[in-house]
């Protein structure tokens, strides 16, 4: 389907993750799609997500963001 908005599909991916985050630690579960995880890693919003971790972490500017969005997105 190339005819998928990219940056929409980030923007999603970024605020779920943001769901299955522990706060504490700012780790997230990486189980979304790899090439959309790729594109957030190369924006500085999380950690490479080619590692043995089952986790990636957020930069401080990935979680905020990914805090806004979900606060966008999923917010009644």
């Amino acid at each position: 389907m190339s005819d998928l908005d990219q940056n929409k599909i980030d923007e999603m991916t970024l605020a779920l993750l943001y769901l299955v985050t522990d706060l504490e630690t700012g780790r997230a579960w990486k189980s979304f799609d790899w090439d959309t995880m790729d594109r957030l890693h190369r924006n500085g919003l999380i950690s490479d997500p080619h590692n043995k971790n089952k986790s990636v972490v957020f930069s401080e500017v990935g979680l905020q963001l990914s805090k806004k969005l979900c606060e966008k997105h999923f917010l009644k």
